[in-house]
């Protein structure tokens, strides 16, 4: 019934596309009135009564009784059930998985983070990856037949709209979507990372009501997403947001993405725990020097843990790259003009040890005027963003509201 549903008001007839129009209300809006709802869509209270009526027998909408008022005649309020169907996030980072499943209001109804995992662009991590889906699913007590999506997102460049991956699980000619789909019996959509965690940050974080939005996910690389004027920006061929690419220095180094020189050589994650490593190494002290010397296995997580220990060696090299992905983010700002800039991804841990000197290096190197009216926060999810962005992004695109 739910895949019948989903077809209808994808069709594009007239009747589908305002059922389509009356759940993207109620998924902004929440709960209303008949009245109200014919009115901010404006059609007539029988023509909106009929359409919601369709949407109550499909399972979709719910009355929810009477709204309380003062006096006179209660009318009811409407919404949409909750449990009519659910939608998975799928968020992989450089060294674990996270999961979670939302219900059709967009409520986290379970998750689970960090389950350890090491993306590579290999048959077997491709199975590794949908054995963990394939636990997380069966452990999570919703019925298979209510989860309309399952939306995974997947680092580099990916095109969402044909379902192609070219950065990982990138094994033959048809799209990574219809491979997922029948690996794990479900219907699938993929995305860039980044991008994920922009439009959960848009729908659910620090975004107030802000129309042209970037977000800067700085993690174990660097990425971007853009909202403009309210909407996800994909570019031509939905591979927008390689901030990480910009080609910056002239260091000779070599970028994962094959080129020398990008901006993420010396602005990530990986470049903070290179660089550690090798002050280690050269006999430079921290509190994580004695797991060092034992041979023990450190992480970006065991160095961000130190800089908010007050570990020196740890705290320099997070300002050394909040200070340079400062001046990064002032041409960016200049650009654009962005309303607000949200700094998310595993480094925005670090707090103010990054904060503080990328908001100095911006100060320094933005247009004042430009720059004055782009506030900067930190990410509201944190390490959520991704489930978060990645489910609320299959539910949009089931309905079809991107």
């Amino acid at each position: 019934m739910a895949q019948k549903f989903l077809q209808e008001i994808n069709s594009g007839s007239r009747s589908a596309l305002l059922k389509k129009e009356i759940l993207c209300f109620y998924i902004n809006n929440g709960e209303n009135t008949l009245s109200d709802l014919g009115k901010e869509m404006g059609l007539s209270v029988p023509t909106v009564t009929k359409l919601v009526g369709e949407l109550i027998d499909d399972g979709y909408v719910v009355d929810l009784g009477k709204l309380e008022t003062s006096g006179g005649r209660r009318p009811n309020i409407y919404g949409l059930n909750e449990d009519s169907g659910y939608f998975v996030g799928v968020d992989i980072n450089y060294s674990s998985v996270s999961l979670g499943i939302i219900n059709f209001n967009g409520k986290m109804v379970t998750s689970k983070l960090d389950v350890p995992f090491n993306v590579d662009n290999s048959n077997e991590k491709f199975n590794e990856l949908c054995q963990i889906i394939d636990n997380f699913l069966n452990n999570s007590q919703i019925p298979k037949n209510k989860i309309l999506n399952i939306g995974i997102n997947i680092p580099g460049r990916v095109n969402t709209r044909t379902g192609h991956s070219f950065s990982f699980f990138y094994f033959e000619e048809r799209p990574l979507t219809d491979i997922f789909a029948e690996r794990l019996g479900y219907n699938v959509s993929i995305d860039n990372d980044s991008r994920a965690m922009t439009y959960g940050e848009f729908l659910n974080g620090s975004v107030q009501g802000e129309k042209d939005v970037v977000y800067i996910n700085l993690g174990w690389g660097l990425g971007m997403g853009l909202i403009t004027n309210g909407e996800l920006y994909y570019g031509k061929s939905g591979f927008s947001g390689e901030f990480g690419h910009y080609p910056t220095f002239d260091n000779e180094k070599l970028c994962h993405c094959g080129k020398k020189g990008c901006l993420e050589t010396e602005v990530s994650g990986r470049y903070i725990h290179e660089v550690f490593l090798e002050q280690l190494k050269a006999g430079n002290t921290s509190i994580l020097s004695d797991k060092f010397n034992a041979g023990e296995e450190l992480t970006l997580d065991d160095i961000i843990g130190a800089a908010l220990q007050d570990d020196i060696l740890a705290i320099e090299l997070i300002e050394e790259v909040g200070a340079t992905l400062g001046r990064g983010m002032a041409g960016l700002i200049n650009i654009f003009n962005p309303e607000l800039v949200v700094i998310g991804g595993a480094l925005a841990k670090a707090g103010d040890y990054l904060f503080l000197p990328l908001r100095s290096s911006i100060k320094k190197y933005s247009l004042n005027m430009v720059s004055n009216d782009s506030k900067i926060k930190l990410s509201k999810l944190g390490e959520k963003a991704g489930i978060i962005g990645a489910s609320m992004l299959a539910r949009s695109k089931t309905i079809g509201l991107i």
